[in-house]
């Protein structure tokens, strides 16, 4: 009932999966049947500290007492301690708040024109910014945008992990270059090791800001708050969402060295005091807990457990921390229903590619749970 009502009234975005989910407990989620499934998406990506979360909890509870939104015409108390934490986590200056990741990144190429001036932007091909038309028109697969064309013009693709291109496309009209430290939609590309670096260093070179994209990479998934931080170097604008606070819509453009004006840009409900409450929790929780250790351990663990089993099907794994992706030789989407039917849920991307992003308080015994039906459906 549940699912026919859905159709009927929910516009058809997504390709969903034949399960309808009631409640969850930490790395586990339960049907309307009393199944229960060991959650390796976590929202993708969005749960860190997994479902129905003591401290999370708490924080809303908290929360509700007083009020959910008093617009941003005011300074709250939450929304200043986010603010200021994110600040202190990032090494950066400051925040500004919406509710996505594809809004965090439209503040971020919003931000890069109204101090440079300029218009054109460097991405990466086969990368993954958001689908309103400004972070779309970075986003790279053609099924995102060749429907919406003709989208904003001045957005030149470059191949990811060379600099040289990079390099070679920025002209006296860049405004930014925006990156992702891995790429996550195109199946957890990881890049060489001195890239960013060397990114940096071109931009700071041409005078073009540089604008990390760790919606999916930050908030703790691969193994430090963001993953730049592992890189020492520092953008001039890094976005995120999806972690930050545990579920609940969130999505911040964090600057250094540049500011909007007042009426540039705007959001309603971003970083309303009742979700800065809950983000604030999360972050705090990552640091207490060690989860970003725990993500580094359990994640290295995942990686050698499928390689040991040297199966012929299985292409490539990579990626870092609790962001993992398995390539296979063959469509990954025909998995996914036995995967369901073992009670594990997992996400698939570019056709062949099993993308891991379980909360980070996953265990040992968790992960061996989904190492075994693993073994048995990938065959």
């Amino acid at each position: 009932m549940i699912t026919k009502d859905g159709q009927n009234y929910i516009m058809n975005t997504y390709k969903r999966y034949p399960i309808t989910l009631k409640n969850g407990k930490g790395c586990n989620v339960y049907d309307h049947e009393g199944n229960e499934y060991l959650d390796m998406i976590s929202g993708i990506a969005c749960c860190p500290l997994g479902h129905s979360n003591e401290a999370i909890k708490k924080a809303i509870m908290e929360s509700a007492d007083g009020f959910t939104n008093i617009s941003n015409l005011f300074y709250t108390e939450q929304q200043v301690k986010l603010a200021k934490k994110l600040v202190e986590v990032s090494g950066m200056e400051k925040c500004f708040f919406g509710n996505s990741g594809t809004e965090a990144n439209e503040a971020a190429l919003k931000l890069a024109i109204a101090n440079t001036k300029k218009h054109e932007f460097i991405a990466c091909k086969n990368a993954f910014h958001g689908r309103t038309f400004g972070s779309l028109s970075a986003t790279w697969e053609k099924k995102y945008r060749t429907k919406f064309k003709p989208l904003v013009s001045k957005f030149k693709f470059v191949e990811y992990g060379n600099t040289n291109a990079i390099e070679n496309t920025i002209s006296d009209k860049t405004a930014a270059v925006i990156i992702e430290p891995i790429q996550g939609e195109a199946g957890i590309i990881v890049p060489p090791e001195d890239y960013l670096k060397e990114v940096q260093e071109i931009c700071d070179k041409k005078g073009v800001l540089l604008i990390i994209d760790e919606v999916q990479t930050g908030n703790g998934r691969t193994g430090t708050y963001f993953e730049y931080l592992s890189h020492s170097i520092k953008p001039d604008i890094v976005t995120t969402a999806k972690g930050l606070a545990n579920g609940l819509p969130m999505g911040v453009a964090i600057a250094k060295g540049i500011d909007f004006e007042p009426g540039d840009h705007a959001s309603t409900f971003g970083g309303n005091s009742f979700v800065s409450s809950v983000a604030l929790t999360t972050i705090e929780t990552i640091f207490k807990e060690n989860l970003m250790e725990n993500a580094k351990n359990i994640g290295e663990y995942i990686k050698n457990e499928i390689q040991m089993l040297n199966k012929k099907s299985i292409k490539d794994i990579r990626g870092k921390g609790l962001m993992i992706g398995i390539e296979l030789r063959k469509n990954a989407k025909e998995k996914v229903a036995e995967f369901i039917s073992k009670k594990i849920l997992i996400s698939v991307v570019h056709e062949k590619t099993i993308r891991l992003l379980p909360p980070l308080i996953i265990n040992k015994g968790e992960v061996e749970n989904f190492i075994s039906s693993f073994n048995e459906v990938v065959k």
